[in-house]
């Protein structure tokens, strides 16, 4: 097996196992909006085996940054419809990530007070449209309300099919509302969704649960990032907690689990093990140093994952397929055009040019 065979992933046909993994680029227009620019932007990537959108909001309260589309208007939905027809246009297929970011979020952003686990807020500054600002104090979630936060990723999941996405990936990672709930230090609830692991991990098997009722067990995948720290989140028992968390979501039959690698390498081959379906394999820390080459793809190619996820590869290669297959350099993305807006860094980037 190599990463350029193809790959049977629910309904579809894969035909590499190359996966465009979700970046945040805060390209969107007012209203949370996306623009014909996002819709050329994955249109260029579409070679890819898999596209994942950069996190799209299922609600108003779980928009994290400034910036960022969703996915809960009708509005929305219709701004969405140009972006997938243009990847399915390119032969691509596109799922889009929801991403709830409960306690990473500002009201300054949204109107609303974040919400999270439990009143612990985020370690750090959170984005906000007037620059940086200390992560707030979210409020705790009441028990009744926790259901409807899980009901929004199905909500926004049927959305993302009305918009013409091939699928969603519910985003467990990075210190979001899911992870927030996974961990020992933001989730301090004494109810049945804090305390030992099995309560731990049943906010993410509801909200995927109520994803796989409203789309199907095809159409969702989920990201996890297994012991990372990311803003402020702690996480106790990792091993069981992921072991535990996967042998529940096996049993809803997911298309898929997108994991970083943010465990140790022998944590995460345990957490293939233990996974019995398509197993997608991000190599890179998110804004870590390394940028991932065919190198790491086929390392963890070899320790049994299905598929592998490029981050920074994808940004400056729109091409990333064919110069992973061809042994081609991979341009350096300038990291100042990440987060700054408009179409320079994100949509004039060239494939490669060969030259006499």
């Amino acid at each position: 097996m190599t990463l350029f065979d193809g790959h049977r992933l629910g309904d579809l046909i894969l035909p590499n196992r190359v996966v465009m993994a979700p970046m945040t680029r805060v390209r969107a227009a007012a209203g949370g909006l996306a623009t014909p620019s996002m819709a050329t932007y994955y249109a260029q990537r579409a070679t890819a085996g898999l596209i994942v959108s950069e996190g799209v909001q299922p609600s108003p309260v779980g928009q994290s940054n400034p910036g960022t589309p969703g996915l809960h208007t009708d509005e929305q939905v219709a701004s969405w419809r140009p972006v997938t027809a243009a990847v399915h246009a390119n032969g691509g297929r596109i799922f889009a990530q929801l991403m709830h970011g409960g306690r990473v979020s500002h009201s300054d952003t949204t109107g609303l007070r974040p919400v999270g686990p439990s009143a612990v807020p985020a370690d750090g500054e959170v984005f906000t449209p007037t620059g940086p600002q200390a992560a707030p104090v979210p409020r705790a979630l009441e028990t009744a309300e926790v259901p409807e936060h899980a009901r929004s990723y199905a909500d926004a999941a049927r959305r993302a099919v009305d918009a013409g996405f091939d699928g969603v990936e519910l985003h467990g990672a990075n210190g979001y509302l899911i992870s927030q709930f996974l961990s020992s230090n933001a989730n301090l609830r004494t109810d049945h969704y804090g305390g030992p692991v099995a309560n731990r991990i049943r906010f993410a098997v509801e909200a995927a649960a109520a994803t796989v009722e409203a789309v199907g067990a095809a159409r969702t995948g989920i990201r996890l990032s297994p012991g990372a720290a990311f803003w402020g989140v702690e996480e106790s028992d990792v091993p069981e907690l992921y072991a535990r968390l996967l042998s529940e979501l096996a049993g809803l039959g997911l298309a898929y689990v997108h994991l970083e690698a943010t465990a140790d390498e022998g944590i995460l081959v345990g957490l293939r093990r233990a996974w019995p379906g398509t197993l997608i394999m991000n190599p890179s820390v998110p804004m870590g140093p390394k940028q991932v080459g065919r190198a790491d793809a086929d390392h963890w190619l070899g320790l049994g994952a299905d598929l592998i996820s490029f981050g920074r590869g994808f940004l400056a290669n729109p091409d990333l397929v064919e110069r992973l297959r061809t042994g081609l350099p991979i341009a350096p993305v300038d990291e100042a055009t990440y987060y700054q807006g408009g179409d320079a860094g994100y949509l004039t980037y060239p494939a490669y040019r060969h030259t006499a």
